[in-house]
């Protein structure tokens, strides 16, 4: 499939409320008109807390809501989730298929201006998604900071996803760090962004945007407000223009190593 329809759920999150957020995001799907991919922001059961891991819903509860949700409505869904595992928690990106199909992907950086480090461990390596056709990059907002870790090797994926809890304070990086990676690597991006304010007194403005291979803003939500953005992106856009402008063939080679700690 060339083309995918695709929805942004930039919206506020109830803290540390896991069945709430669940049925909030629920109703907003389910009212919705079909599409091919929906995508929620980071930590979309919780808010970004760092004990949510421990307070939040299980991997079973989320996965099982996420298939169903996924099967249902003949669309894949994806966003971040505080998980606690055996051996740890993680703040994990889940993309799930209208098959059930599931993959994952945990955060690799780790926002230690929040202490994020200290609560959650770090994921040691990317993942690319395969989706009708799509190569899908999943990250999660800090990841945003790193363009080393998102960089494509030999043209690997058409789209990055971009699920972040990125504070107000900082809405002009966010927006030219999304520019940025879409440019770099000339591929789709797109960046779901919560609104609204969290307990721990920051705001966060959404600025959710979905970004061409060549740089052009073609859908972006209004700061501050609910909504849900909507696009239809084509990947033959991405083949024609890194054929038509291969800057990729002069990047410079390089080896990713695991983060310490």
């Amino acid at each position: 499939m060339s083309a995918l329809i695709v929805r942004v759920l930039q919206q506020p999150i109830i803290w540390m409320d896991g069945e709430a957020n669940l049925q909030h995001f629920s109703q907003l799907i389910e009212q919705s008109a079909p599409c091919d991919l929906w995508i929620l922001p980071e930590m979309f059961t919780t808010g970004f807390a760092m004990q949510a891991a421990t307070h939040s819903l299980s991997e079973t509860r989320v996965l099982s809501w996420l298939r169903a949700l996924a099967h249902k409505h003949d669309t894949a869904i994806c966003g971040s989730a505080a998980i606690q595992l055996t051996d740890g928690a993680v703040n994990r990106f889940y993309f799930v298929t209208p098959q059930g199909h599931t993959s994952h992907y945990d955060k690799r950086h780790l926002f230690r201006m929040a202490n994020e480090h200290q609560y959650y461990k770090p994921g040691t390596h990317r993942q690319i998604i395969d989706y009708r056709g799509w190569r899908i990059l999943p990250q999660i907002c800090y990841d945003l900071r790193f363009p080393a870790f998102s960089r494509t090797i030999n043209n690997d994926y058409d789209l990055m996803i971009y699920v972040a809890s990125w504070p107000a304070a900082r809405a002009n990086h966010w927006q030219a760090l999304l520019l940025a990676r879409a440019i770099e690597n000339q591929s789709w991006v797109i960046g779901c962004n919560r609104v609204g304010e969290d307990e721990n007194g920051l705001s966060y403005r959404g600025d959710s945007q979905i970004i061409t291979p060549e740089g052009e803003v073609v859908a972006s939500a209004l700061p501050g407000e609910a909504t849900v953005l909507s696009a239809t992106i084509d990947r033959q856009r991405v083949i024609a223009y890194r054929q038509a402008f291969p800057a990729w063939q002069d990047a410079d080679n390089f080896t990713l190593t695991p983060p310490v700690g």
